[in-house]
């Protein structure tokens, strides 16, 4: 082949001048994060992009996202240069600025807010990507507002927080070990492919599966049983299964006698909670409801697997999943091979199994010194449990209000007001900021409400410290040189840091600085993991430990397995926040308010992932748009459809009593009868407008996205 016939091909060498350089994808952050062998040519342009083999995450394979890297980087909506605000909010009229204006600016609003209101009333706001969350929450600290926020407050945090109930500290399933699998709510071959690999690869060794998934999907198609609770009722699923391991005497009892508080009661609790009792609730039968009690429970290793959102998604969020949780604990699952393993997270939620300084870098001021965080009044079990932010969810009444406090200036990170429930009104709320700038990738909708928009580099053009639970580091370096006039998130904070001149001895030593400070106790440095681009395994990885709880005992303020929280106790209890895991049917549903279920009679669910999307960001890219053809669509069963006269690609309109949205419908055996299912994100149709800005577990603050009331019409026709 000649050199034309190479370069043609792509073929990396001397003679086309092709480069393989590593990185990363961070479309999917932080379950995604797989290796990229990328091929960059002369000019510094990746001409093609391929999984790395070596990259234990992906192993050589790519999903659709991350397939997509080059429509994704090279995208003609990449913010190029700072953008200064020159029309009224929302008009997207803007002009180019320098860094120097623009961050001249940023920091004179700061101070200007420091000295007017208090720190407390700037706030630090991250959504994606996640790399930089450590420096931005240290930025945040040291400036002295308490109030770092992040999507983690619709997203990750309150499923954190029913374990922490629970038991302390978050547990993951170990798959590798497991005899039986327990799926609750997960569908890991749409939201996180290497689980679906390695899910595959035990249930190919023997084990068995057991899925709880109100939709059916390539994971149901591989389970020994799948049970379709209503959306909403996964609390009286788990309680009801409990009954049957009580009763008949699966339980752990050696574990339960010595680690357990509360048991008597919850004991008491669940024996109103038998099978026929849970059919009625969820609709899963009674003999499906034993058959998976008795498999989970006789099961000499159990994995339970979750995911970070689903079952929080709720009113009834964190009860639900306390429930789901406890299950572990009566069963003996708890830290031990082949169960949910409960392993230190090294950096950003990971357990890499090394040491490191990750908190004590982040939370460089005790919140002891700082103003209450936003969301601690309105829901007051979240500080208790939550050290690493304030709840977001809150932010909006906080702006309106000015209660307990002002908030004047909002410096976002990927902020995306798609992600609130009620967006218009967040997007509203905004009018009460002096100032507002937002960092992001593209111009989106929630950038033309801000004052100042700074364009932002993707991952792999920046640098990125990554751990994976397997014992595998890897400190990525820019694999092409940042596009336009963009930055790195971290350049970012780090010169605001400087501008605000911080008595802070690590933002004033650099970032490479703070990553050897934060890496310390494990021996590693970026010295040596620049001499690894494509990452390494840790050297001497935390040996894993069974049964901690022996020595140590529960990160509970018993110090045991809590079946009823002894936290929810001390607070005082109140309807939705019992100390047992009382159920209730979600706020808004037949069983509740059944003159409303009158004109909404369908359960409205949103939030289900397909697997070339992740939010609103990869719907701009034409490989994986064109995988969905006719998206916006919502998902109909086929009973449902025929009842309502519609047919495929029939133009409907979803409506609840705070709107409504018309998109497509998709008629498919994935939804549940008597229950829509539909994607979030969408501009001309978000899901999230049909939702009121206080329809939140009580708890928690999560927003109900997955189980309200809605009613579907045909657009242009009569329902039956």
């Amino acid at each position: 082949m000649d050199v034309t016939e190479l370069e043609k091909g792509k073929i990396p060498g001397v003679e086309t001048g092709i480069e393989i350089r590593k990185s990363i994808c961070a479309i999917c952050d932080p379950s995604g994060l797989c290796g990229l062998d990328l091929s960059v040519d002369r000019s510094g342009v990746i001409c093609k992009t391929e999984g790395s083999a070596e990259h234990p995450r992906n192993r050589g394979t790519l999903c659709s996202k991350g397939a997509a890297t080059r429509q994704y980087v090279y995208h003609s909506e990449r913010v190029k240069t700072p953008l200064l605000r020159s029309g009224p909010r929302g008009s997207g009229e803007f002009r180019p600025v320098s860094w120097d204006e623009a961050l001249d600016l940023t920091v004179r609003h700061l101070n200007e807010t420091k000295h007017s209101y208090g720190p407390e009333s700037a706030v630090f706001y991250s959504g994606y990507a996640k790399y930089y969350r450590p420096y931005l929450k240290r930025l945040c600290h040291s400036y002295g507002s308490p109030n770092y926020l992040t999507e983690a407050s619709s997203c990750h945090s309150a499923m954190l927080m029913a374990q922490r109930l629970v038991y302390g500290h978050q547990a993951e399933a170990d798959v590798s070990n497991a005899d039986l699998l327990l799926l609750w709510s997960i569908n890991p071959f749409h939201a996180s492919v290497h689980k679906a690999r390695d899910i595959q690869a035990r249930l190919d060794r023997g084990a068995r599966m057991i899925v709880v998934d109100p939709r059916e999907t390539p994971t149901t198609a591989r389970a020994h049983l799948h049970l379709r609770p209503r959306p909403g009722t996964d609390g009286a699923l788990a309680l009801s299964m409990a009954q049957v391991i009580i009763e008949e005497e699966l339980y752990d009892h050696d574990f339960v006698d010595r680690w357990s508080y509360g048991f008597a009661e919850y004991r008491d609790y669940v024996r109103s909670f038998p099978p026929e009792v849970g059919e009625q609730m969820t609709g899963v039968s009674a003999d499906l409801i034993r058959r998976a009690a008795r498999m989970y429970a006789s099961a000499r290793r159990a994995a339970l697997l979750y995911s970070s959102a689903s079952i929080v998604h709720h009113t009834n969020g964190v009860q639900n999943y306390r429930a789901v949780f406890q299950l572990i604990g009566l069963t003996g699952n708890l830290d031990v091979a082949g169960g949910n393993r409960m392993e230190p997270v090294s950096f950003i939620n990971s357990a890499g199994r090394i040491p490191t300084r990750e908190t004590e870098f982040t939370q460089c001021r005790p919140w002891s010194e700082m103003a209450p965080r936003i969301g601690s009044g309105a829901f007051p079990v979240w500080p208790r449990v939550i050290d690493e932010e304030g709840q977001a969810m809150a932010l909006p009444a906080q702006l309106r209000t000015g209660k307990p406090y002002p908030v004047k200036t909002l410096v976002g990170f990927g902020l995306n007001h798609r992600m609130w429930p009620a967006p218009e009104a967040f997007l509203e709320s905004l009018s009460h900021l002096d100032f507002f700038v937002n960092t992001e990738l593209f111009l989106t909708d929630t950038c033309k409400y801000a004052d100042l928009v700074l364009p932002a580099c993707t991952s792999v053009e920046r640098s990125e410290l990554r751990c994976y639970g397997s014992g595998y580091i890897i400190l990525t370096q820019p694999a092409i040189a940042p596009l336009h006039d963009s930055r790195s998130d971290v350049d970012i904070i780090y010169e605001l840091a400087r501008r605000l001149e911080l008595d802070d001895p690590l933002f004033q030593a650099g970032y490479e600085a703070g990553i050897d400070y934060i890496l310390a106790p494990s021996g590693i440095t970026v010295e040596e993991l620049k001499r690894h681009p494509g990452g390494m395994p840790v050297p001497n990885p935390t040996p894993k430990v069974e049964r901690k709880y022996l020595t140590e005992g529960f990160h509970t303020p018993t110090g045991k397995f809590e079946f009823k929280s002894s936290l929810l106790e001390e607070l005082g209890e109140s309807p939705g926040c019992e100390a047992l895991p009382v159920y209730y049917p979600p706020r808004h549903s037949r069983e509740r308010t059944p003159e409303l279920a009158e004109k909404y009679p369908l359960v409205l669910s949103s939030g289900s992932r397909l697997p070339m999307f992740v939010h609103s960001r990869t719907y701009r890219m034409p490989w994986t748009s064109s995988l969905r053809p006719g998206f916006p669509s919502a998902d109909l069963s086929p009973e449902d459809a025929a009842r309502l006269g519609i047919a495929q690609g029939d133009p409907i309109r979803i409506s609840t009593p705070c709107g409504s949205i018309e998109v497509g419908a998709n008629i498919t055996r994935m939804a549940q009868s008597g229950v829509v299912h539909m994607y979030h994100g969408f501009p001309a149709a978000d899901v999230n407008t049909l939702l009121s800005a206080d329809y939140l577990d009580p708890i928690s603050g999560f927003p109900g996205y997955r189980s309200s009331l809605c009613r579907v019409d045909k657009i242009g026709g009569t329902n039956p």
